[in-house]
């Protein structure tokens, strides 16, 4: 998992993400899929110029309205019930310490999330029920 926190949630900040996991990934990684959901800050003007640039990356983007297709939500699900059930922080520098030192904890034990074909079929009977209504 590499994750990074933000006070503003821009395309700049995205970018910024983008840059890191670029840093982060060895050079012959030559592709890199990420799965982003239709926020604007996704695919802004300023996001398409840098993946201009950075032909690596290839963006998949989710249906609107399919969280569940998007594996960084089950995370953000591990998240929350694992260190955010109680959400004390004394400020937000507490609180992206503590995310900050999940992710490194998660790392050391992380695993890919494993789709079935059982999982997959809810994924899509999901998705064919949204497009229906």
């Amino acid at each position: 998992m590499f994750g990074k926190t933000y006070g503003r949630k821009r395309q700049v900040e995205f970018i910024d993400f983008l840059k890191g996991v670029d840093r982060e990934s060895p050079p012959e990684v030559t592709v890199i899929h990420i799965l982003c959901d239709n926020v604007s800050t996704h695919h802004g003007k300023e996001v398409r110029a840098w993946l201009e640039k950075h032909p690596r990356f290839r963006f998949h983007f989710t249906p609107v309205h399919c969280p569940w297709m998007n594996q960084v939500e089950q995370w953000f699900g591990i998240l929350a019930r694992k260190r955010l059930r109680i959400p004390n922080f004394a400020d937000l520098n507490v609180l992206a310490r503590k995310i900050e030192q999940f992710i490194a904890e998660w790392n050391l034990v992380a695993e890919p999330f494993g789709w079935t074909p059982q999982s997959f079929s809810r994924v899509l009977a999901k998705t064919e029920a949204a497009v229906a209504a």
